[in-house]
């Protein structure tokens, strides 16, 4: 690395151990108090719904693999915004760390490439789909946030 802690010229960016969570991230786009879910085509998750996104690639930054990975997948040119949650599961064949952010289509059709059906789902019923586990989390919190406050009479 060079002084400003960035990488010199030529320097390689350090690899993730194989021990290490493997990076992925996950979009929520939301319309209308809707959220933007995927049904998988292929994969270890086929035919279970998911938000979209993707692996980061050695090197590159989450946010920057978001916005790629909309692009694959939906042909869309997104803004990725704050990081919602980020947590970690081990599922038998791989250990992830999800990075959920929430993000915002700014041009572009959806086109399905990677996803056999999308759906925006009103967030109070995200827990009728079938999720991987990883995302449960984030459903959870989303619900929560989502759900209206009970105040209590002021006497």
């Amino acid at each position: 690395m060079n002084r400003s802690g960035g990488e010199a010229a030529g320097e390689q960016p350090p690899k993730r151990k194989a021990h290490e969570p493997v990076p992925v991230t996950a979009a929520l786009i939301e319309n209308d108090g809707h959220i933007l879910i995927g049904k998988r085509k292929r994969g270890h998750f086929a035919g279970r719904w998911e938000f979209p996104g993707g692996k980061v690639e050695e090197g590159e930054a989450p946010e920057d693999c978001l916005r790629r990975e909309l692009h694959e997948e939906l042909g869309v040119e997104a803004r990725v915004g704050e990081l919602f949650l980020s947590t970690i599961y081990a599922y038998h064949h791989v250990t992830i760390e999800l990075l959920t952010y929430r993000a915002e289509i700014l041009s572009g059709e959806i086109v399905l490439r990677d996803h056999t059906e999308i759906r925006w789902v009103p967030i109070p019923d995200l827990r009728r789909y079938d999720f991987p586990e990883a995302d449960k989390a984030v459903i959870e919190k989303l619900t929560k946030e989502a759900a209206p406050s009970i105040v209590a009479p002021q006497t």
